[in-house]
């Protein structure tokens, strides 16, 4: 653990200072090709693919460790990397990180531990431009996309601290933290291409899955993506009018249209899509939402995760009743496969819904510019 003090479930970290000197291209969010133009002809071209392995696939967060090197590369180059502004550690072994970038704005980042496997919640945008009623991302707003760079250093930065290998063991990556994935999708799909670079990070499409709100002419646009995540769609609702007032930016692409472009995406031989419901109580739990859920979908390839609400303050809802939840799964069920999603880091404001910088009124504490 890096020098810092620990309060709780809060361990803070020194920040990192700029350094002086002449400006550096970041590697991070260049690919291959990316790094070999920014190259020139001022080095042998070999030296590409030594920077290029040096950040994606040893996971190096600062060029100074990397030994096959030269000093006048190290000069020019620098990793971009995120860093740690302030992370919490949940009784359930998740890990919620807010991570620096270069301008000085924040994202949050989750890592979520299981038996054989870990999974990373990654964020797209700062902040979220999508009014969903139920999030807490939502009363952030947006402050603006990230780049490639930004997304793939998440990654990095908890590959790095945890000691990840997608080699080694099973590792997923999911685009639901902060922000809606399709409205930076150049940006997302760079990033996917990166991460998938089996001389680099190694991941496989399989195991990245990217979370959209419903945006329709995005959705196609992914689907046409050489090299593209799963896709994963936020439902939460089981009408056109239950669903515009949880998701207002359902006035702009219709419950109907959101379906119909569901049936036409092109999936994968070994892909199916995922519907995520959130259930809150009274609100859209019902047996009869449930049975309009699974008309909506019994014709598509498909699975439901069901999502109890997770509270959190500003947030007019309330978690429905276990028994209401496993009856909605029953329902369901008969015709897709429906899980229910356990909640993880639900005590440091780390589960779905839940990603907003939380100080004040909180009970946690987030210092060191947050």
């Amino acid at each position: 653990m890096e020098s810092g003090q620990k309060t709780d479930n809060l361990i803070v970290t020194e920040p990192q200072t700029p350094q002086d000197g002449p400006i550096q291209q970041r590697l991070l969010g260049m690919d291959l090709h990316d790094i070999e133009v920014a190259l020139g002809d001022r080095h042998p071209r070999f030296r590409a693919r030594q920077l290029f392995e040096a950040v994606y696939a040893k996971r190096l967060l600062d060029l100074n460790a990397a030994t096959t090197l030269s000093p006048k590369l190290k000069e020019e180059f620098s990793t971009g990397a995120l860093t740690e502004d302030s992370r919490y550690e949940s009784t359930d072994g998740t890990v919620r990180y807010l991570l620096g970038m270069q301008d000085g704005k924040t994202v949050e980042t989750v890592f979520m531990p299981e038996r054989g496997r870990d999974t990373l919640c990654i964020s797209s945008q700062v902040g979220c431009p999508v009014d969903c009623k139920f999030c807490l991302t939502a009363l952030m707003g947006l402050d603006r996309n990230l780049t490639a760079g930004e997304i793939v250093g998440q990654v990095l930065h908890i590959a790095a601290k945890h000691k990840l290998d997608p080699h080694d063991r099973q590792m997923n990556i999911v685009m639901m933290g902060q922000g809606e994935p399709l409205m930076n999708l150049d940006a997302v799909l760079k990033a996917t291409r990166i991460l998938c670079d089996p001389n680099g990070v190694g991941m496989s499409e399989r195991r990245i899955t990217v979370s959209t709100s419903g945006l329709v002419q995005k959705i196609w646009e992914l689907g046409q993506a050489p090299m593209r995540p799963k896709l994963a769609i936020s439902l939460n609702a089981s009408t056109e009018e239950q669903r515009v007032e949880l998701m207002p930016i359902t006035k702009k692409w219709h419950l109907k249209d959101l379906m119909e472009v569901c049936a036409k995406y092109p999936l994968r031989p070994w892909e199916m899509l995922t519907f995520e419901y959130v259930l809150l109580r009274g609100v859209n739990d019902s047996d009869a939402d449930a049975k309009r859920v699974r008309k909506l979908i019994a014709n598509l390839k498909c699975k439901v995760n069901l999502i109890a609400f997770n509270p959190g303050p500003g947030l007019p809802f309330e978690a429905p009743d276990p028994e209401r939840v496993l009856s909605f799964q029953t329902l369901v069920r008969a015709s897709v496969p429906c899980f229910i999603r356990k909640p993880r880091g639900l005590d440091i404001y780390a589960a779905c819904g839940q990603l907003k910088h939380m100080t004040e009124g909180s009970g946690l504490v987030a210092i060191g510019g947050v």
